[in-house]
C-alpha cells in the first residue's frame, strides 16, 4: 500500500527516508525562494521545520509565492507557511516564528538545526544567520539574489567564494571576509540582474516573477534533503 513516503523511499531508500523523518530544519524567509524552499523540504518529508519570518502577506506577493492566496492577505507568512506544512505531512513538527531575524536576536538555538537554510533579503541579517550556524556547527546553505531576473536555468551551487555577478552575493561576500568565515555554500545566478527605477523616497523595488525565485528555493531544498539522507555533494 502507497503511503506519503511511497515514492521518495524508492529513490532514498529507507534509511533515507528514516534520516529525513528524524531531522529539523530551520528556514529563515518564507516568500518567494524561502516559501519553495519549505514546500520541497516538507514534501521530502522532514520531520521538523522551523520557520522565520516577520512579514505579512500582501497583494504584492501573490505574482510569486506559493503560501500567498487572496484569502490569507494580511496574515503572517510564518503562520500561514505552517499551516500549508501541515496540510502537506501531517507528521511534520512546524514551529512558525513570527518575527525578522536581526543581529543580536538570541532567541533561536542554531545548534538545535540539522541545517539552515536562509532565503532572507538583507544583507544584515543574512550574514547574522551564516555567522551563528557557523558557529554551532550546523550546516547552512544560502540563497543569493533572485529578483530582477528572467532566467531559472542561470542557477549555481557554489562556495560564495565562486560567486560573480550578483551584487547581494558581492555585499555578503564581502561581510563574511571581514568576519574570517569561509566555506559558505550558496545557490546564486549567473544571469545579470535587470536595472530598476527608484520609487518614493529612494527604495528600489526590486521585480520578479512566478518561475526564477521558486527554482532558487527548490535547488536549496534539494540540497539539504541530500545531505540530510546521506547523499553528499559538497558543491
Amino acid at each position: 500500500m502507497e503511503d506519503f513516503y511511497s515514492r521518495t523511499r524508492l529513490v532514498l531508500g529507507d534509511e533515507g527516508v528514516e534520516k529525513l523523518k528524524a531531522a529539523r530544519v530551520a528556514v529563515f524567509g518564507a516568500g518567494g525562494v524561502g516559501g519553495y524552499a519549505v514546500e520541497g523540504l516538507a514534501r521530502a518529508g522532514v520531520g521538523a521545520l522551523d520557520i522565520i519570518d516577520g512579514d505579512k502577506i500582501a497583494p504584492s506577493n501573490l505574482n510569486r509565492q506559493i503560501i500567498a492566496t487572496l484569502p490569507d492577505i494580511g496574515k503572517a507568512k510564518a503562520d500561514v507557511a505552517a499551516e500549508r506544512v501541515k496540510s502537506i505531512n501531517a507528521d511534520c513538527k512546524v514551529n512558525a516564528h513570527s518575527i525578522f531575524f536581526l543581529p543580536g536576536d538570541e532567541s533561536l538555538d542554531f545548534s538545535a538545526f540539522d541545517y539552515v537554510v536562509d532565503a532572507v533579503d538583507t544583507v544584515a541579517a543574512k550574514v547574522e544567520i551564516i555567522s551563528r550556524a557557523k558557529a554551532a556547527g550546523t550546516p547552512v546553505i544560502s540563497c543569493m539574489g533572485a529578483g530582477n531576473k528572467l532566467d531559472p536555468t542561470a542557477f549555481k551551487v557554489v562556495d560564495i567564494s565562486k560567486t560573480s555577478v550578483c551584487p547581494l552575493a558581492r555585499a555578503v561576500r564581502r561581510e563574511l571576509k571581514k568576519r574570517q568565515i569561509e566555506g559558505v555554500k550558496v545557490v546564486y545566478s549567473e544571469e545579470e540582474p535587470k536595472i530598476m527605477p527608484h520609487f518614493g523616497d529612494g527604495e528600489r523595488v526590486v521585480g520578479s516573477l512566478s518561475f526564477v525565485p521558486p527554482v532558487a528555493g527548490l535547488i536549496a531544498a534539494g540540497e539539504v534533503i541530500k545531505f540530510l539522507a546521506g547523499i553528499y555533494r559538497k558543491y
